[in-house]
């Protein structure tokens, strides 16, 4: 009997740690997964193509002024003054997703103006800039993203993760 207590509360409280853990990690990010997700949906449809257009490049068609706004992030120890560490990173989910949470901590705002800073924000920040998020936003971007973010509402960020990390494994 005792033996099972025991097992009990280190179970509990290894899931208590788990679960802080987590949480900890998470209060880290200020755009969570599923919102890049709609994000990623509303900017390109996640169209996974390498290509850079229009100034623009990867899953999130971020610029490179974005980029620099964002840390200027590489992959593999890469300089950021390298010719390729702007398209590499943003063509990489999750460099891409990195550089958008570091742009969001410095330019994240209500800007829709409803009292909070929520995915409808970070996706007019996202799309406007930080400086022009109370802009206009397309109908198509809004009904994309809204659609999306309906959809998703009730998965959870571990789900995201492993769809990303699918879908970047097709490509």
């Amino acid at each position: 009997m005792t033996t099972n207590k025991l097992c009990c509360t280190l179970a509990v409280c290894v899931i208590m740690c788990l679960g802080l853990a987590a949480l900890i990690q998470a209060q880290d990010k200020l755009v969570n997964q599923v919102c890049l997700g709609c994000l990623c949906e509303a900017v390109s449809g996640c169209n996974q193509t390498r290509a850079c257009g229009g100034g623009a490049c990867g899953l999130f068609h971020i610029t490179r002024a974005y980029w620099a706004d964002g840390g200027k992030l590489t992959l593999n120890n890469e300089s950021p003054q390298s010719e390729e560490a702007f398209a590499n990173c943003v063509n990489d989910p999750y460099c891409a997703a990195d550089t958008i949470q570091n742009y969001m901590t410095k330019f994240g705002q209500d800007c829709n103006g409803d009292g909070i800073v929520d995915c409808y924000d970070y996706a007019a920040i996202h799309k406007l800039g930080g400086f022009g998020c109370k802009g206009e936003l397309t109908q198509q971007y809004k009904t994309s993203l809204d659609e999306c973010i309906k959809a998703h509402s009730n998965i959870d960020d571990n789900q995201c993760a492993e769809k990303l990390i699918k879908a970047s494994e097709k490509a």
